[in-house]
């Protein structure tokens, strides 16, 4: 139990972390929802899903894989927001498998 609470930390602090700059933004509630979800689920995703690979790798395919819905829906309102989101998917991915790995161990 306590490995999916620190998922879960993991995950919440990502979902800050990505939601800091839309709420600068001025985005709208349910995007800033959606994605401070997404994250929380894939904190609790990324640190067990069992690949032979580095952490920091799954994390990058993990985050990227679920970002293309994310991307569909927002590319045709805004092509623009494309990189930014890819970005941050990328890195907030990364961070989830590196501090899984660090602090659940797997």
């Amino acid at each position: 139990m306590d490995k999916i609470l620190i998922a879960l930390l993991i995950g919440v602090v990502a979902g800050i972390i990505d939601v800091i700059p839309m709420i600068i933004q001025k985005m709208k509630r349910e995007a800033n929802l959606s994605a401070f979800t997404h994250w929380v689920v894939l904190g609790l995703i990324i640190p067990f899903v069992s690949w032979n690979i580095a952490p920091w790798l799954k994390g990058l395919i993990i985050a990227e894989i679920s970002a293309v819905p994310i991307l569909f829906i927002v590319a045709s309102e805004d092509k623009k927001a494309i990189i930014p989101i890819t970005f941050m998917s990328a890195i907030l991915g990364i961070g989830i498998g590196i501090a899984g790995k660090i602090l659940i161990g797997y």
